[in-house]
Parts: C-alpha cells; structure tokens; sequence
C-alpha cells in the first residue's frame, strides 16, 4: 500500500501535465548576444560615427547602471516573462557558447542551418537558389498533425528560395508577397495596400518589419496555424547602414511585438498552454574591433556567436542559462522538433537535439 500512493500521484500529474501542440518560431537578423545580454554598447552610443547624433536619447532611453537593469530596458519581454518562465542561452561572459556551425557567417547559411540541421557549406551565398534540402517546416507539414498547418512570414524576399517555397509547399509571404488572397480579411486587405504604397528603405528585396508583424498576427489569428515563423530584418539593415539608434529601436520593437504575439496566444483557446515559443538569429555581428558590429562574415572576428531563448508549458523554467556548454545552430531543427514531440528526418545530416531538461 505504501507504494500505490505515489504512483497515484505521479499518474495523476502526468494527465494533468501540458502537452505542446503548436510553435511559435522567431527570428530577428543578425541581432548581436552582446546587447541581448548586456543591453546597450556604449562604446558604440558615444560614436558619433554610429549615433545619429542622438546620444541622449540613447542614454536615457536605453543606458542603466548595471547589464542586468540595461538589457531588461531594451528586452522587456525577452527578461521578464522569458527569463521567468523559459530558458535563453548565449552569454559567452559565462561561458555559455551558441556558434553558426557553417563557415560563412551570413543570413542564407544560417537560415539553412537553422531549418535544416545541416551547415552545407556549399551554400555561400544570399543569392544562392532555392535551398535542396528538406527544411524542418517542410517535414513537418508532412505530417499529419501538422498538414497545412504550417506557414512561415519573412521580410527578406530570400526566404522563398531559403525555405523553398516551390517543392516545401509551405506558404511564405516573404518582402512584398501579398496577403489578401490566402486570407481575405479587411486587416490583409489593408495591409496590402500600405505595403504597396509604402517608403522602401531597402529596396524591392525587404519592407519595414511593421508588415511582416501585421501580416503573421493576421494569419495567426484567422488561419490558426501550429507552426508559424516569422522572420523580422531591420536589426540587420539598420546595423549594416551603421545606425545604431535604428538599430536598437528596431530590437526594442520586435521584443514589444513578441510579446503582443505572446498576450494573443496566452488568450486564445487554441494556443493558451500548448504553445512554445523559441527566438534565435541567423548569425552574430563584430564585437572586438567595435567598429566592425556593423558587418557579419567569415572575416569578422565574432560574427559567428549567436544565442536563442526558448519558453513553453513543460519545458523546465531555467531562465539565463550560465552553465558553460557548447552549442550549435545546427541543433536548433531537431530541438524545435523534439519540443513538439516529432522527430526531424531528412536526406541529409542533421544536428543532435539540445537537451532542454538537462
């Protein structure tokens, strides 16, 4: 009898424990670990070269007399109901290491690397065409919990030969692909029509990020996906172009929008404790030659290091992970895999899971 109440107990509770069923997939370029976690450079802030000659703004908005207080100021979200309630991993300052397994350091590889598990380095370039190996959305739209219920937003008109829309049949609205069509609502209508009209600050190849987050939340709410990624630009952008302020807006904005992406799937039935959420970027940026934050490749010292964050019911609350480790990119397929109970196969080598228990 002394043994058949524990069991009860542990019964009971595995009944009761969430399952994830649906995830949310997120990632903002070539965003650096430095900031995420020890907020704002301000060897970078006081260059006038890099400030736009807003150093007070910067200051006030941004600075803080400790890492810890700074970083919460520019992520909000990611340090309080991440670092609450999930796991980041990537402060190299506590040995904690997240690297690009390829050897390229820029967004097609990373992005392949990502959603295949397999850092190809024959894929060596952002104009490489479309990508031939399976990608894990792909896979997963194969199956049968998953069957068309897969959809990935992405700024960069990259993303349909990165995810290859074409064989993958998942649906990408990548740069300027409209909406209406596959989800006929007055929001995509209009959101449509704006991204028309608007300024293109990039060019053809990518809008402001405004409109991939207004097109997946639409989606999102009216297609009821279980795997959406979205893919937002302007960290990048802003960082190339040497803005720093932009640069740090547009981090800012993208933790607030993840945390509106966040309070509608906490509300809603279909997502509200089955739903996992994990954020990354495709490659890191310059760090010990300061003036180099601005670019990202193979000869770029640093622009290797990366780091990503992850959250959802049954997933073991660990928030900043200080533990010194080594892990890749090339891990982040099978993982998102794992967390929702599948197993990614393909034609090609694929990265070990990250053991998020351990």
């Amino acid at each position: 009898m002394k043994y058949f109440l524990p069991l009860l107990l542990l019964l009971s509770f595995s009944s009761n424990a969430q399952r994830i069923e649906n995830i949310l997939i997120i990632t903002t370029d070539g965003f650096r670990w430095q900031e995420v976690f020890k907020g704002m450079d301000s060897s970078i802030a006081n260059n006038k070269k890099f400030n736009q000659g807003d150093s007070a703004n910067l200051y006030t908005k941004y600075w803080a007399a400790t890492e810890a207080e700074r970083r919460k100021k520019l992520l909000p979200f990611i340090w309080t109901t991440m670092a609450q309630h999930g796991q980041i991993y990537g402060n190299r300052t506590t040995g904690n290491k997240v690297d690009n397994a390829n050897p390229h350091w820029f967004s097609y590889p990373g992005y392949n690397e990502i959603f295949t598990g397999y850092p190809d380095s024959a894929i060596n370039s952002n104009e490489y065409p479309p990508n031939p190996h399976t990608n894990l959305l792909e896979y997963l739209n194969q199956q049968p919990a998953f069957k068309n219920k897969v959809a990935a937003f992405g700024a960069w008109d990259a993303f349909n030969r990165i995810l290859n829309e074409g064989r993958s049949k998942v649906p990408v609205f990548a740069a300027f692909d409209k909406l209406a069509a596959a989800n006929p609502t007055a929001e995509s209508t209009l959101r449509d029509a704006m991204l028309e009209d608007t300024y293109r600050p990039f060019g053809d190849a990518e809008p402001l990020d405004v409109f991939t987050q207004y097109g997946a939340i639409d989606y999102l709410k009216n297609k009821k996906p279980k795997v959406l990624y979205i893919a937002y630009g302007e960290t990048d952008e802003w960082a190339h172009a040497g803005k720093y302020r932009d640069y740090l807006e547009a981090a800012h904005t993208v933790d607030k929008w993840i945390s509106d992406l966040w309070k509608y799937i906490q509300s809603d039935p279909a997502y509200k404790n089955k739903t996992a959420l994990f954020i990354t970027v495709d490659h890191g940026r310059g760090d010990a030659i300061k003036e180099e934050w601005t670019s990202h490749n193979h000869d770029i010292k640093d622009s290797y290091q990366i780091w990503f964050a992850v959250m959802g019911p049954g997933i073991p609350t660990k928030g900043e992970v200080k533990a010194p480790q080594q892990l890749y990119q090339k891990q982040f397929a099978q993982t998102i895999a794992h967390v929702l109970g599948q197993t990614f196969i393909a034609e090609h080598p694929i990265g070990e899971k990250i053991d998020l228990n351990h």
